[in-house]
């Protein structure tokens, strides 16, 4: 992996003690890698997609670079059919601009059913979703240059 890679941490805000969580457990993942980071919130998930494509319209524009991205952000299923369209678009828009542009991301968007589900995944000394997610970028990111991508 390249001596010093570039994250960019995409967060949604809307469930913002969730989003603290999971960003705390994606800074410590990356700087134990001895990584940089920038981050840039948005209001909600369904929000990630749109983020990342600017991101990736100003990098062909000579805009910040980024190695690869770290997507952060809660659903927590509720009465309507919100979650589904949320939850399902969201991934959907995401992984097309993954595989369009060979992109290494870590998918740290959490999809559960209540709040204890969110916390037990959020919480570094839990299952640490967030961490996890910058692992998985980082790894994407070695694999592209083993690949030579």
């Amino acid at each position: 992996m390249s001596s010093n890679p570039k994250l960019l941490i995409i967060e949604a805000r809307f469930y913002e003690e969730i989003a603290d969580a999971l960003v705390e457990g994606a800074i410590q993942a990356i700087e134990a890698a001895g990584a940089e980071y920038d981050r840039i919130s948005v209001p909600g998930v369904l929000e990630i997609p749109a983020a990342l494509s600017m991101v990736l319209t100003a990098m062909e524009n000579e805009g910040p670079l980024y190695d690869g991205f770290v997507l952060l952000g809660c659903v927590i299923r509720g009465e309507t059919s919100h979650y589904d369209i949320v939850a399902n678009e969201s991934a959907r828009v995401v992984m097309d601009l993954i595989v369009d542009a060979d992109l290494a991301v870590g998918n740290g968007i959490l999809t559960v059913e209540n709040a204890d589900q969110a916390w037990a995944r959020a919480k570094v000394d839990q299952k640490n979703k967030g961490g996890s997610a910058a692992e998985a970028a980082l790894a994407m990111i070695a694999l592209r240059e083993r690949l030579g991508v």
